[in-house]
């Protein structure tokens, strides 16, 4: 059969989003984006032999309708499940098979359904290739669960080499999957389940190769780890970072606060090609914390476990939800305040966004304060449910005046220079990953927006500018921080 694999553009063409990065595109004059879903590349790897497979990523080429597939995947997100319905209605209405899996149409079976000659409930390695075999006898069923966990030490190395990788700033690698802990707001546990399942580490190691990483050192893209928590396996967690050190990587993960405890953990961190850390900080009350079920966050000082984890040279960046049911108008100036106190460099900050399949959204359907289901605006940066102590456009405002704040060039150049002056980079990476010819080619691209009618751009550029070429300055980090700052003042 030919199967065509498709990702689902991650909002609307013209819109711009705090997650994609697409400044990149604008500034780099290219179509290039940040990373791909891990799920297309998987289902690849799990199709026997004798299939065709074509990808088509939205976020970086279009969808061509008229390519003979005979069967249709894709993998569905909630904040893009609205457009993905599209694309499966496009395919059925020509007279082809579509098959929706992941995490939304697991949670919103019958809504998927209207939209799908089949659908995929849970972890598809399981049940993926008895479908195609019943997709080609013409006897699709209308459903396959993936019961249980699947062994993650079973699994093929994913087929990265049916995407177009070039177009992609970033490569990315699971380790393991699941969740201990039981946040309010996160479907992982209910999807992924509590148990940490996790791969060998030869495994890895066989995938890191694939992507580029040789013992002579990992020239191409970065690795982002997308384990929900990698260091929630501890022993496994240390023995994978010291197998990763002969490859020289460049790579950057998620991780529980409580990271900053282990100093050996760091450490290895460190030593394996860890540049930064994300960290789940979430709220500056406890009330919040509490109410979300964040309790490993309420043991922590913040500062404090921040600078210890800085003082091994790893950046942390952060994630921020505003709209738990504590937050007032002043919860906003207070967020602002911590980020400038912590010098929390790329801090993301979300709406709260009640996904289904999370507790916090059965709480608030029940409680009457789900405004409405149009999952394209579940993208944490609109209001879809009623607040507590806050009006929708008071929540709304609120947080469009953190980011705005946050990621002024004012405040982005103060956090910047203190970095700098701690010569945190030269420290942290004594061979910076970009070559000077990119140093030239940002400098260039630096002076031709230099011009321009936005005059704080103007007077930033003018002052980062001679710093292009100081080994302890990451242009990417830069590039980075001006993508931000056009998606908070757009």
């Amino acid at each position: 059969m030919k199967i065509a694999l498709i990702i689902p553009r991650n909002g609307n063409e013209t819109e711009k989003s705090f997650y994609d990065y697409k400044f990149y595109s604008t500034f780099l004059f290219s179509r290039r984006y940040f990373s791909y879903l891990l799920a297309i590349p998987t289902l690849a790897s799990l199709t026997p032999a004798g299939h065709e497979i074509r990808v088509f990523d939205e976020n970086i080429e279009e969808i061509d309708y008229d390519w003979p597939a005979d069967l249709v995947g894709i993998s569905v997100r909630t904040m893009f499940a609205m457009r993905a319905y599209e694309i499966a209605d496009e395919w059925r209405r020509r007279g082809k098979k579509a098959v929706l899996g992941g995490i939304h149409p697991s949670m919103c079976t019958e809504e998927a359904l209207a939209h799908a000659d089949a659908v995929v409930i849970g972890e598809a390695e399981k049940v993926w290739a008895g479908l195609l075999k019943d997709a080609e006898s013409g006897r699709l069923q209308r459903t396959y669960r993936g019961e249980g966990q699947f062994d993650l030490t079973g699994s093929p190395k994913p087929g990265r080499d049916v995407l177009t990788r070039k177009m992609y700033f970033s490569d990315i690698v699971q380790t393991t999957k699941g969740c201990p802990f039981h946040c309010e707001f996160c479907s992982v546990h209910a999807y992924d389940g509590t148990k940490i399942r996790n791969k060998t580490v030869a495994q890895v190691v066989s995938e890191i190769i694939d992507v580029g990483g040789t013992s002579a050192g990992y020239k191409k893209k970065s690795i982002f780890f997308a384990d929900d928590n990698i260091i929630a396996n501890r022993k496994f967690a240390k023995e994978l970072f010291t197998a990763l050190k002969p490859y020289n990587l460049n790579w950057s993960c998620q991780a529980s606060i409580n990271v900053s405890q282990d100093d050996e953990m760091l450490r290895l961190m460190k030593e394996s090609g860890c540049g930064a850390i994300l960290i789940g900080l979430e709220s500056v009350s406890d009330k919040n914390l509490s109410q979300m079920q964040k309790g490993v966050n309420l043991k922590h000082d913040y500062v404090g476990a921040i600078k210890k984890i800085q003082a091994h040279g790893i950046l942390v960046h952060s994630s921020f939800i505003l709209g738990y049911d504590f937050d007032t108008k002043e919860s906003f100036g207070e967020l602002a305040d911590f980020i400038d106190e912590a010098n929390l460099l790329m801090p993301l900050i979300n709406i709260l966004t009640p996904f289904p399949g999370t507790k916090l959204f059965a709480r608030l359907e029940a409680e009457g304060r789900i405004l409405h289901k149009d999952w394209s605006r579940y993208d944490a940066k609109s209001v879809v449910y009623k607040p507590t102590l806050l009006t929708p456009d008071e929540l709304l405002e609120g947080y469009r005046s953190v980011i705005r704040r946050v990621y002024s060039f004012d405040s982005i150049y103060a956090k910047l220079k203190r970095y700098w002056e701690t010569d945190f980079w030269r420290r942290s990476n004594e061979t910076d990953p970009i070559r000077f010819k990119y140093r030239l080619l940002f400098a260039a691209r630096l002076v031709s927006l230099a011009f321009s009618t936005n005059l704080k751009r103007t007077a930033f550029i003018l002052k980062v500018l001679p710093r292009v070429f100081d080994s302890r300055v990451r242009v990417s980090t830069i590039l980075t921080l001006m993508a931000y700052n056009d998606y908070a003042y757009a």
